[in-house]
């Protein structure tokens, strides 16, 4: 095997500044390297690049089938010109107002290479250039300084491992502070600004030389413990855990520690409350959410229903008539509960009618004149609800026009309008969006939460409506007859037995819905995975591979996470070839054809999490990518922003929530065995409408159905929520 090609180091002038964007510092620069005559591309990644600069980089020469021979750069270092052509085309690219090409050129003749030094300690000589009088002179000083100033912080910033975007958030944050911050107290920018974490804020104290036993130190190690264990789904944590894990974190002693976490809470950046006979420590805002939630439920539980009059059983054999679907017993018992309840929690698991009562209950309403709004966590979500009602439904944050930066636009105090709210998907719902939803809901309003609650919880902090329905005081129905037709499914029934914590029956049944196919290491269960997307399913069932076949897995990493698994069926599916466009970016390959997923909201693009869709052209000028959503959604995406998207021939299962697919294949394997657990496997298992497929170990199936960690989360809801 050949040796990797050993990097290469290039140092010159920038040219030019094809394409560069702040939230990434990814650019494509025209650059003169020394000795060279003519300018050559250069890709790499600077928190600020400007016309005329001077720059080394190391990293290698590749040669690609559209731009020909370009330099890829892992490290890119910029700094000012010190030539007279550098320092002209510098002075006139526009980043100092008052000067363009004209008067840099001026400038220039005048004063030579002392001219940054003229700017900024004797400016009032530049009103001896033909030209610039004291308005001007005065508009070139303060730019500079402004400049230079913004310049020295995302130097500083990019130096010390922070990503451009961050840079420009902490100096849209601080301004010319930012240094100042920095230098004394670097911990804050893990409290004032969202996405720069501990890790980050204590990499630069130690550079700065800040004492490990500083009490700004301690303090934000102690959060850093509370805001881990909110990522893992905690709204609070014992004492006794959070005091260790800072130890730990920190390398310091209890001693030290203990006096910094009184500081922050007689501060009030943390609470302390008693849950049980433990004594808890929440971080401020996730205990105001959970106040918050009681405290509405409170009141809509209170609160006597005021439908219109209604004979719910004349209603309900009326409604059969226009749905076309008759309701059993139990079914007719939800739909009386409805009615007379204002707040109700219907739940149950695939194949008990729930889309069934939900549409019969509308239909009843909806002939009253009720005003009925739709809403779902996600995206996908609400599409399926939109598919099962025929009526409109939302995202939540859609509903509550959410403004970015914790900004809603519908709140206690400018509430949303209608009669019946019908929430679907609630297992998914976090208890900072359920608390902004309820104090939202106008004063009359009549809710109805419709959800498994034994699928995962949610993402974020908390497990909403499992505390809910563990708590007992909302009003619940629990559906758990399977209708005849249910019943035929080998995922419904295998779906519940796994639920029940039961093994189901894994010897192969003639045209079943449900198999398990065993394979035993890791590289064997990737290949079988790969043969069955790419070459089995598609002749056995007509499935299309992509449009069709959904893998899920429990995590991202290892050969059969996301990455690896997105790679394997990328390169069988969508391999490269010389009549398809590609482009590389932060670490994916993306190809026309290939199958991604947004991974964040993005308001200004009309795209939100986990929307599923097909890249259908790379555009190569401007370089430009195409993305085809779910209802023919055409989206734009600039190199920069390729972050967004993720290769989505295998998701975690995590992100399939609130989805459905024709096909789910699972791989099931020891290499698994910290994330293998009950709630993960059902999830995955009733995403799928027409067939499973497990492939794996039989012992690690059984490992995860008899495990079940993902309830153990610390939250107070359920003892919160009294009446």
């Amino acid at each position: 095997m050949s040796e990797p090609a050993a990097n290469t180091q290039l140092h010159g002038l920038v040219e030019r500044v094809v394409y560069h964007t702040e939230d990434t510092g990814y650019c494509i620069l025209k650059v003169l390297p020394e000795g060279k005559r003519e300018p050559v591309s250069l890709i790499g990644k600077a928190p600020r690049v400007v016309a005329g600069e001077q720059f080394e980089a190391l990293g290698k020469w590749e040669s690609t089938r559209d731009y020909g021979q370009q330099f890829k750069a892992e490290s890119l270092k910029l700094t000012r010109p010190d030539s007279a052509a550098g320092i002209e085309r510098y002075l006139g690219s526009g980043l100092i107002d008052g000067i363009g090409p004209a008067y840099a050129k001026r400038l220039l003749v005048k004063f030579g290479k002392r001219i940054f030094d003229i700017i900024e300690n004797e400016s009032v000589k530049l009103e001896g250039v033909e030209g610039i009088g004291r308005k001007r002179r005065l508009e070139i000083k303060e730019s500079w300084m402004k400049q230079k100033s913004v310049h020295n912080i995302m130097l500083f910033l990019h130096q010390h491992g922070i990503s451009s975007s961050r840079a420009q958030r902490i100096y849209k944050t601080y301004g010319d502070d930012a240094l100042s911050v920095l230098n004394s107290n670097p911990y804050k920018l893990a409290q004032d600004m969202h996405g720069v974490g501990f890790k980050t804020a204590d990499d630069i104290a130690y550079q700065l030389g800040m004492a490990a036993d500083a009490p700004e130190r301690l303090r934000a190690g102690l959060l850093h413990v509370l805001e881990t264990a909110a990522s893992r789904g905690n709204c609070c944590l014992p004492e006794t855990l959070v005091v260790p894990q800072a130890v730990e974190l920190l390398r310091s002693s209890e001693a030290l520690i203990r006096p910094e976490m009184e500081h922050l809470i007689m501060a009030g950046q943390i609470e302390r409350h008693s849950l049980g006979a433990e004594s808890v420590l929440y971080l401020p805002h996730l205990r105001a959410a959970e106040v918050s939630i009681a405290k509405s439920l409170h009141v809509l539980v209170s609160t006597a229903a005021t439908y219109p009059e209604i004979d719910t059983q004349e209603a309900t054999a009326w409604a059969a008539t226009k749905t076309g679907k008759a309701l059993a017993e139990s079914q007719q018992r939800a739909v009386v509960a409805a009615l007379e309840n204002r707040c109700l929690i219907i739940t149950g698991g695939p194949g008990v009618g729930k889309t069934t009562i939900v549409n019969t209950i509308l239909t009843i309403l909806r002939s009253k004149e009720m005003k009925v709004t739709l809403a779902a966590p996600t995206g996908r979500a609400a599409k399926r609800l939109n598919e099962s009602t025929g009526l409109e439904a939302k995202t939540l944050h859609r509903l509550l026009e959410y403004q970015g930066s914790g900004q809603w636009g519908r709140n206690r105090g400018r509430p949303l309008t209608g009669d019946v709210f019908v929430v679907d998907e609630c297992s998914m719902i976090d208890t900072q969006l359920m608390a902004q939803f309820l104090s939202a809901l106008p004063t009359d309003a009549h809710l109805l939460l419709v959800g498994d609650s034994d699928q995962l919880p949610s993402v974020g902090p908390g497990m909403v409506l499992y505390d809910l329905i563990r708590n007992g005081k909302v009003p619940c129905v629990k559906l758990t007859e399977i209708f005849r037709q249910a019943a035929t499914s080998r995922i419904i029934t295998s779906a519940h037995e796994i639920n029940r914590g039961q093994v189901p029956d894994l010897k192969p049944v003639c045209d079943s819905d449900f198999f398990f196919l065993e394979a035993t290491t890791p590289e064997a269960i990737s290949r079988t995975i790969v043969d069955l997307v790419q070459r089995r399913l598609p002749s056995r069932y007509g499935f299309d591979p992509v449009k069709d076949i959904q893998v899920l897995t429990p995590m991202n990493r290892h050969i059969l996470g996301t990455h690896a698994l997105n790679e394997a069926l990328q390169a069988a599916l969508n391999p490269p070839s010389e009549m398809k466009y590609e482009i590389e970016r932060f670490g994916a390959n993306f190809r026309v054809g290939d199958k991604v997923i947004q991974k964040h909201n993005n308001y200004d693009k009309d795209v939100f999490n986990g929307d599923i869709g097909h890249i259908v052209s790379i555009d190569t000028d401007p370089l430009k990518v195409c993305v085809r959503f779910d209802g023919e959604r055409l989206v734009e995406y600039e190199p920069g922003e390729l972050d967004e998207l993720q290769l989505a021939y295998a998701l975690t299962i995590h992100k399939s929530q609130g989805s459905e697919f024709s096909c789910v294949i699972i791989p099931v394997s020891t290499q698994h065995y910290v994330l293998l657990e009950r709630s993960l496997i059902y999830t995955a298992v009733t995403r799928a409408k027409k067939l499973v497929i497990l492939v794996g170990d039989p012992k690690a199936l059984s490992m995860a159905v008899g495990k079940q960690e993902s309830r153990k989360r610390w939250t107070g809801l359920s003892s919160l929520f009294t009446l």
